[in-house]
């Protein structure tokens, strides 16, 4: 991304003490409307859906999918038809722009204010496309490592992607392919073990085969480190819970679900640099129902809706003053799974183009079947 990380991050804190502007909801457009969303498992709860009916007057309905390929495959399935609003990955849209499966924003109809400054120019890399912008953003977060605090031989102070196939580990470890193999080669490009520097893997085809070749032959070389492969979240936390997993490669929410329940679970930055994203919210290009796609983005950008919103994934919210309504345990995670060096030092995914994905998906495939 061109953005600066510290500029976002300094954005997200001193946001942090703004209030919103105040929301203001056209009964006449919400009468009778519906909503129909579409967006990871986790993210909207029956006490979201509540508050947004009693806010707009509007009945939504919410369908969870698991990863972006789903997303993205049901769009193409219906050609873009059947939901209002989903919830893609920045670096994604630009594909979804491709296969026209999208539709630009009417940005004068969405309340800015609410929304973070630093999130707002942040998304422009990948939510703005041929000068439209299809993507208003909802919340960021990360991918580190998780890893159990009584098992898990970490030094938290210097922590790396390579910890993860330490033989103590071997048979303990849980993944998620494609981006276990990013986070091997940043490892790998940290030792000057690359052909190309790694950002030029989402270039062109050439560096990323040179490079991906390489990250996959140490890849399956310590397959057998795994306890389980995992690709939604669900699958991340039963992988501590039940499969014998002691440290992994997953979503911030994973280690925040599992600290949860009372789990021996700490959660951290490597050195290379956590993988960052940022999601939002996109209009397919057959929503049916447009004015409520409008409602629903103002209504996330107060503070009430982003921190409901916040104790339900753990995610970050982009909503100004989300952060100051947030219970003491959620603050307190944040506090402890990054320190001001680490959230300075990113890795923000690069812009995934089609190919690079169906190339992504290639090396995930023979690395799974390895």
């Amino acid at each position: 991304m061109s953005f600066s990380r510290r500029q976002f991050l300094k954005g997200a804190t001193a946001a942090s003490a703004v209030a919103a502007s105040p929301f203001y909801i056209n009964k006449a457009i919400a009468a009778s409307k519906e909503l129909r969303i579409y967006a990871w498992a986790g993210y909207i709860t029956d006490e979201m859906l509540k508050d947004f009916k009693e806010k707009t007057g509007i009945n939504a309905t919410f369908t969870p999918y698991g990863t972006n390929d789903e997303l993205l495959n049901s769009l193409r399935a219906t050609d873009g038809t059947g939901f209002d609003i989903i919830m893609p990955t920045v670096d994604r849209v630009p594909g979804y722009v491709d296969l026209e499966l999208i539709q630009p924003l009417d940005t004068s109809r969405i309340n800015w204010d609410g929304c973070l400054d630093s999130a707002i120019t942040g998304s422009e890399v990948g939510g703005i496309v041929g000068g439209k912008r299809y993507f208003a953003p909802s919340d960021w977060g990360t991918e580190a490592i998780a890893y159990n605090t009584d098992y898990a031989k970490i030094d938290r102070n210097n922590l790396s992607y390579g910890d993860l196939w330490k033989p103590e580990h071997a048979g303990g470890v849980a993944v998620r392919g494609h981006s276990a193999l990013v986070g091997i080669g940043l490892w790998l490009e940290n030792m000057g073990k690359l052909p190309f520097p790694l950002l030029d893997s989402y270039k062109n085809e050439k560096a990323m085969r040179a490079n991906f070749d390489v990250i996959l032959k140490v890849a399956v070389e310590n397959k057998s480190a795994i306890a389980q492969f995992w690709s939604t979240e669900n699958e991340a936390q039963g992988a501590f819970r039940a499969n014998g997993a002691i440290v992994g490669q997953t979503w911030d929410s994973t280690a925040f679900k599992l600290q949860s329940e009372e789990e021996p679970i700490a959660y951290g930055a490597p050195k290379e640099g956590a993988l960052a994203w940022m999601e939002g919210f996109v209009m397919p290009k057959n929503a049916n129902n447009v004015d409520s796609v409008y409602e629903f983005i103002n209504w996330y950008y107060t503070p009430e809706a982003g921190a409901m919103f916040v104790k339900s994934t753990g995610y970050n919210s982009t909503a100004k003053g989300a952060d100051a309504l947030l219970p003491e345990a959620t603050k307190q995670f944040f506090q402890n799974s990054y320190t001001a060096e680490e959230l300075n030092n990113l890795w923000w995914w690069p812009i995934q183009e089609t190919w690079y994905v169906a190339l992504r998906n290639e090396y995930q495939d023979r690395y799974l079947s390895a």
